[in-house]
């Protein structure tokens, strides 16, 4: 009796680096998927089958792993649903030699070779691979190659003025691979240089756009979505008007080559633009590198009332700034009475508490109730909003108008509290308050939440902000982070809630025969089967904990990093909330 065949089965896969021909009736794809399947075909005596899903990526280059069909045959791969792959060259699965050896291994792994029909040779054999390692090295060197031609063309290409592709900017539209000027966009574009001579500020010209309706173009994508159509923002409207696409040049690198279109603004106007812009820009010695570390100086104090001092660390080359406790600095040990917290962080947090305080009507008007006619309300209240618009960013050069109005910080562990000046404020409000009234006012104190409370005591005129916070060290790093009010929503920090899914996903997968092994889940996650292992122990997370996650009810010392750290989790509920619930 004849001894029986052992069936193999082929899996076949195809690739074109361009969409280009791929909607014709028979298209390279195919082609190679009929040669592939005529040669498995021939090898019916040797048990071959052909499978009949073929692994297929049109338009993805062979560069690099990156494509939907090669992530596919790889986890039918680890799922051992596949013995052979058969290719119509070996440079149509991949043009890398690094990406070739790992996924070589991941083959090896799983006693699976592959065929090349126009180039035969057998990876089992040592003298195969090494056919195999030649023509790789041959086909990464055409990729490469091929990569310095195009590279070359485009350079010359622009160096004529030629167009060479990219986003089309708005007022010109491609025809003939040349750009042709839209006469309704281009007057949209010579009215912005225009007006923006006249209000010399793009934030203005913004405002300005905004109000006429003036958007965007629509950009029709290949599966049916539509972009575009927004309000232009600053940065878009900066980039136009820097554009020398505008006055007929073309830009390559840091050279600019005469265009072989037509130009929408004259080049004196262009020049004009220019020159305004540059005087508009920000000195470099009004750009504060943010954590600068002396916003607070000299009124920044801890619990206790010792001052903290402005200090710095380099690690790195990279300058760390904080604020620490004068005892702290004395003793120069991690004193506990003392404090240092970064200086970043500090300063955001104080900048933002102010803004959202001269932001909250309601708080500000009981606070200006007193103090001014009940005719200038409206107007003090609109100062206000003006004053929060332009301390509302920590990177702003306007953050210190903030800082100037804080009379003192008061930092623990738990609670920063930011004391405004109710003078300076009235100061900069333009409020004129008789010399008899200068005695004693109301102090009115706001919570993280913006409730209001008076406290009539006997103090200078203050409004006092208590904002919630912790530190919360992340890895080496110790952050100053802002803590829930009782009235703030939480919300899920979404890769704690990816990762609890993706356990769930795995164990789901397990136990249903998706995935054999833990092997074939690193395989497909390109993970290390001990990760895979580690985590999986997040899959028996107690309800609660995940419910937590789910709603953002979690401490806020919960992070990815510490999640992750903690496992594999005890079995035990009880010992995974004393090791994550504090």
């Amino acid at each position: 009796m004849a001894e029986r065949i052992p069936v193999k089965r082929c899996a076949i896969y195809v690739r074109k680096s361009s969409e280009e021909g791929l909607d014709m009736s028979y298209n390279s794809l195919e082609a190679q998927s009929d040669a592939c399947a005529a040669y498995i075909a021939s090898q019916r005596h040797e048990g071959w089958v052909k499978l009949a899903e073929v692994y297929e990526d049109g338009g993805y280059s062979g560069g690099n792993m990156d494509r939907p069909g090669v992530q596919q045959l790889l986890a039918d791969v680890a799922a051992g649903r596949i013995d052979i792959i058969v290719v119509y060259k070996i440079d149509r699965l991949t043009r890398s030699l690094t990406d070739f050896a790992r996924l070589n291994e991941v083959l090896d792994q799983n006693n699976v070779s592959f065929v090349a029909v126009t180039q035969q040779f057998n990876t089992s054999t040592s003298m195969g691979r090494l056919t195999l390692n030649v023509l790789l090295s041959f086909a990464q060197f055409e990729r490469e190659v091929a990569g310095e031609r195009i590279r070359d063309k485009v350079a010359a290409s622009k160096k004529k003025g030629m167009w060479m592709g990219g986003p089309v900017p708005l007022g010109y539209a491609v025809k003939d691979r040349k750009l042709v000027i839209v006469d309704k966009e281009a007057e949209i574009v010579r009215t912005m240089f225009k007006r923006y001579l006249e209000l010399r500020s793009v934030r203005l010209l913004q405002q300005d756009h905004e109000r006429q309706g003036v958007r965007s173009r629509l950009r029709p994508q290949k599966d049916g979505r539509i972009l575009g159509g927004l309000v232009l923002g600053r940065g878009a409207i900066a980039h136009m008007l820097k554009n020398p696409l505008y006055v007929g040049l073309i830009r390559y690198q840091s050279e600019l080559h005469k265009g072989q279109h037509e130009p929408i603004i004259a080049a004196e106007r262009f020049d004009a633009v220019q020159t305004a812009l540059a005087e508009q820009a920000p000195r470099e010695d009004a750009r504060p590198n943010r954590p600068t570390g002396v916003l607070l100086k000299g009124i920044v104090f801890d619990g206790n009332g010792s001052r903290m001092q402005p200090t710095y660390s380099n690690k790195k080359g990279v300058r760390y700034h904080y604020y620490t406790s004068a005892k702290r600095l004395r003793l120069a040990s991690d004193d506990p009475q003392g404090i240092r917290v970064p200086a970043g962080d500090l300063e955001h947090i104080v900048i933002s508490a102010v803004a959202d305080r001269l932001k909250d009507a309601k708080c500000m008007q009981q606070w200006l109730a007193p103090r001014a006619q009940t005719s200038d309300l409206p107007a003090l209240l609109k100062r206000c909003a003006d004053l929060a618009s332009l301390s509302s960013s920590a990177y702003s050069t306007s953050a210190s108008k903030a800082t100037d109005l804080v009379q003192k910080v008061i930092v623990t562990k738990k609670v920063v509290e930011v004391q405004i000046s109710g003078a300076k404020l009235k100061k900069v409000l333009g409020i004129v308050v008789p010399h008899d009234q200068h005695d004693r006012r109301t102090n009115v104190i706001h919570d993280l939440n913006g409730h209001c409370k008076e406290d009539r005591e006997s103090h200078p005129d203050v409004i006092t902000i208590a904002v919630t916070s912790h530190l919360l060290r992340c890895g080496k790093q110790v952050k100053l982070v802002l803590g829930h009010g009782p009235d703030q929503p939480c919300e899920a920090k979404p890769k704690l809630v990816e990762i609890i899914t993706k356990t769930r996903r795995w164990y789901e997968g397990l136990t249903s025969g998706r995935y054999p092994t833990l092997r074939s889940i690193a395989v497909q996650e390109n993970c290390d089967k001990s990760y895979v292992s580690r985590l999986l122990s997040l899959a028996f997370l107690a309800p609660d904990i995940v419910e937590r996650i789910l709603t953002g009810h979690h401490a806020a010392t919960l992070t990815l990093e510490r999640l992750r750290k903690a496992c594999p989790l005890p079995a035990r509920w009880e010992e995974q909330r004393a090791m994550l619930l504090d």
